[in-house]
């Protein structure tokens, strides 16, 4: 029990003392809104079904600067047909500096598209309102609570790969690394 405890990502005095999360610079990257129904879907009937996807790439652009993108994909759905699609990639520039390994790829995970989401969601409400459609408002999300099961389900994957099934191996390493 004291071992599961330890997991978390703990920072000693002198790493806390020393650590740094700076906004560089914040902009949206790439933005598209798509009605591929218009003008029929507007005389269809009906509660819209709206599902949110979201994905995440970070780039290091120098030491202790990363440029992390953060891709929110909306889709609206009435009956069949699609009403509209909103993808936005809302980008940041951010200086993470004096942090243990654990705490840095937590960092990124978490506290960077945390700070992003907030600017994509608005943007989305605004495509969605521009393209003839009631207001969405999109709920807030809690990165650390997606980051811990991201990292309990690769946690689990990589005892099974340890249990006998060496081609899942590589495919854990892969999808690890390509989260941070």
């Amino acid at each position: 029990m004291a071992e599961e405890q330890n997991q978390e990502p703990v920072m000693s005095p002198e790493e806390a003392a020393s650590a740094q999360f700076q906004i560089q610079k914040l902009y949206t990257k790439d933005v598209s809104l798509e009605l591929p129904n218009a003008p029929q879907i507007f005389q269809e009937t009906g509660q819209a079904d709206v599902k949110m996807t979201l994905s995440q790439r970070v780039e290091e652009l120098g030491e202790n600067v990363h440029e992390v993108v953060l891709t929110v994909t909306v889709t609206a759905t009435v009956g069949e047909r699609t009403a509209y699609l909103v993808e936005v990639a809302q980008a940041g520039i951010f200086l993470i500096a004096g942090f243990n390994d654990q705490t840095h790829h937590a960092v990124i995970n978490t506290m960077c598209p945390g700070t992003l989401f907030p600017y994509a969601r608005q943007t989305i409400s605004g495509l969605v309102n521009d393209g003839g459609f009631p207001p969405l408002t999109l709920q807030p999300v809690n990165f650390e609570q997606l980051y811990a099961q991201r990292m309990q389900q690769l946690a689990n994957e990589q005892q099974q790969g340890a249990a006998g099934q060496q081609g899942d191996e590589e495919i854990v390493a892969a999808e690890f690394q390509t989260d941070d």
